[in-house]
């Protein structure tokens, strides 16, 4: 089928998701200018606003495809009105909050789907509904370890997790990363956790106090995945995705090398959202909409969705 076209960029309509805690989150809902063909939640990025995402969205809802962005708790339109002394665990915004955005996603034969960004991989197998979603296509999603990343990153990183962010977490409570024009200011629970899993070469599957529990959660996801990586980007490069994503073990996920050349230009590890990345969103929703759940839907709009 002809995906309908709009005639411009919709703006996201703002909505309010409780999670299941009770934190009220600020999600943006991108409708698509008819009936949907699938929905797409989009699971963002550490410390990077959903706003940065309102290309995607713009360009999925145009292509027919409603697509939801949310802020996590203490980011970006969820930030408390005082980060110092507020308290979260990491994993909460998988378990909670994007699954808060998935249940806010309703189940009337639509198929749904995930784009995720570097955490919004990670996150996928937290989630405690992962089996609404017929595919995940994740892009820059890594084990975050200094040791996958070239030489002058990996100081770069190491000054961050052994100088910098300590300095910077006891003097203001938590880790302003604004400051140093590196993205949205992060909760200490995050910034700690982060650093403390950053240190191991496949991320919290090696935690001993975590490996058993997040092995399991994983190993339990069935959804198919494409996992997509740039050549240049230094922070998850191919080898640091592989061995975060061999947690997948039951999903048959998909490796995707992504080089950096014209008219894409370099895309590092934010590049792949940006305006000139677009070449890059084509590929998602085509596959998305090959996926068996999207063609059921097509057929039959009052059918549960397939299963993987």
């Amino acid at each position: 089928m002809t995906p309908p076209k709009s005639e411009s960029p919709r703006e996201g309509q703002a909505e309010t998701l409780v999670a299941a805690d009770g934190y009220r989150l600020t999600a943006l809902r991108y409708r698509a200018g008819g009936p949907p063909q699938g929905r797409i939640v989009l699971a963002g990025a550490t410390g990077v606003p959903q706003r940065f995402y309102r290309r995607f969205a713009q360009h999925a809802a145009a292509q027919g495809f409603e697509t939801l962005t949310l802020d996590y708790r203490g980011i970006g339109l969820s930030r408390p009105a005082e980060l110092r002394g507020f308290e979260m665990d990491y994993r909460d915004w998988a378990r909670l909050d994007l699954a808060a955005a998935v249940d806010a996603c309703p189940e009337d034969g639509v198929p749904l789907f995930m784009v995720g960004h570097s955490y919004g991989g990670h996150a996928f197998g937290l989630l405690p509904n992962h089996a609404r979603v017929a595919g995940l296509y994740t892009f820059a999603t890594g084990a975050g370890w200094h040791g996958w990343m070239p030489p002058l990153e990996r100081l770069r990183v190491l000054l961050m997790w052994r100088v910098l962010g300590p300095v910077l977490t006891r003097w203001k409570g938590y880790l302003p990363w604004s400051l140093l024009g590196m993205g949205e200011d992060l909760p200490l629970g995050v910034y700690r956790q982060w650093r403390h899993w950053c240190q191991f070469p496949r991320y919290f599957f090696d935690d001993p106090e975590l490996a058993a529990e997040v092995q399991a959660q994983f190993a339990a996801v069935r959804t198919p995945i494409v996992a997509a990586n740039a050549l240049d980007d230094h922070w998850a490069p191919p080898a640091s995705r592989d061995a975060f994503m061999a947690g997948y073990r039951q999903a048959g996920w998909r490796a995707l090398d992504i080089a950096p050349v014209a008219p894409l230009g370099p895309i590092g590890h934010m590049g792949y959202f940006r305006p000139a990345a677009q070449a890059l969103w084509a590929p998602v929703l085509a596959w998305f909409s090959s996926l068996p759940a999207a063609a059921s839907s097509t057929t039959s709009p009052g059918a549960p969705h397939a299963q993987p």
